[in-house]
């Protein structure tokens, strides 16, 4: 098999690029891999001589230049953390192998490639017998994502701060998101702040409560941590045969914040009994014995390494990550769908409907929030 034709249509040299780590045995097959669509992913396999039953497996990428627009930094930040995580996870007797990304080196001993038509190829080790999951089928496996990330936390809790760069500034800077959709409105380049004037009032209406989370790092209430900033379930992976959290993935966001706001964004995503773009707002609920669940993993995980500031925190964390989603969606919508991939004309107006009906619910739950958070 030509192994450099069989993923037909990748942007960059993607045979290129492969020829250029060094791995184990020989390439043999390449395809796209996942549902990732930020960066162009690819499994490479590749068989030992003389070896039938010997297989080796390769997560071959291409960064996005255009959303990390300093992949050079980017990957400065990957290769410090998980060179750390490594060193961590062996001395506690674990597989780093298994329990964090491993870069592959490459023939020139970089940890990535620019190919000849100017794109960023990387690659890691294949995590085998572990899988990572777009929906929890139970409470369990919520549980097992709130105890991953906390481990996250705890595993890096040393690392210093200061070596890492944003890489995308502002991320979760939520006065900012603020800022830019009240330019958005103003602008009103669609001609669209009429028909929302609704969700606009919702927001403009918890202003003053945006920037609290920021305000608390900034005074030196909460610390400046390690963050991940994308703690969606399917970046954890689970062991296919424990069920149990094995790794924390794709690292590409990870830059200084607040694990006020990696828990937050988890429970926004993962506490809603609704989907992201559900038009019953009725549907939309925060579930309490989700929050519970998750709140007892990431606490666990964490391992008394947090703060009483940041415990108390947690709440906040969820209801202004699910307004900041909220903003980001409705500022997308008034400035004609640039950002995010809609599939229906008010896509985006949808989503952040949606958002706004769960940080309403939050609101409804907010002592039972606190008390889950506060008490356990």
């Amino acid at each position: 098999m030509d192994y450099q034709t069989v993923a037909a249509g990748a942007c960059g040299r993607i045979g290129e690029a492969a020829e250029q780590f060094l791995v184990e045995g020989e390439p043999y097959s390449i395809g796209r891999y996942g549902n990732g669509h930020i960066n162009d992913t690819f499994l490479l396999c590749t068989k030992a001589p003389g070896q039938e039953g010997r297989r080796g497996r390769y997560i071959l990428q291409r960064m996005n230049t255009h959303v990390f627009a300093d992949p050079e930094g980017l990957m400065k930040n990957i290769s410090g953390v998980t060179a750390y995580l490594r060193e961590q996870i062996q001395k506690s007797g674990g597989d780093a192998d298994r329990e964090t990304l491993t870069l592959v080196k490459t023939r020139q001993g970089q940890d990535y490639y620019v190919d000849s038509l100017g794109s960023w190829w990387r690659m890691y080790l294949f995590i085998t017998d572990a899988t990572g999951y777009d929906v929890a089928e139970n409470q369990e496996d919520f549980y097992q994502s709130g105890k991953a990330f906390g481990h996250f936390q705890r595993l890096l809790d040393q690392y210093p701060v200061e070596k890492l760069v944003e890489t995308i500034p502002d991320f979760h800077n939520t006065p900012k998101r603020l800022e830019a959709l009240s330019r958005a409105a103003r602008a009103d380049v669609k001609g669209r702040a009429k028909g929302v004037e609704r969700e606009l009032a919702f927001v403009m209406d918890r202003r003053e409560e945006i920037s609290k989370v920021m305000d608390a790092l900034r005074q030196g209430e909460i610390p400046y941590r390690v963050t991940h900033n994308d703690t969606k379930l399917n970046n954890v992976l689970l062991d296919d045969h424990t069920r149990r959290a094995l790794c924390v993935i794709d690292l590409d966001t990870v830059m200084p914040g607040t694990a006020v706001f990696d828990f937050g964004d988890s429970i926004r995503f993962g506490a809603n009994t609704a989907a992201e773009d559900e038009l019953d707002l009725a549907k939309v609920s925060l579930s309490l014995p989700l929050f519970k669940a998750y709140t007892q993993g990431f606490l666990e995980g964490c391992a008394n390494r947090l703060t009483d500031g940041e415990i108390r925190m947690l709440p906040w964390g969820a209801k202004l990550m699910t307004l900041e989603c909220g903003m980001r969606f409705l500022t997308d919508y008034l400035e004609g769908d640039r950002y995010f991939r809609i599939h229906r004309p008010e896509h985006n107006l949808d989503r952040a409907r949606v958002q706004f009906a769960l940080a309403a619910d939050m609101e409804r739950k907010w002592d039972g929030m606190k008390g889950l958070a506060e008490g356990l």
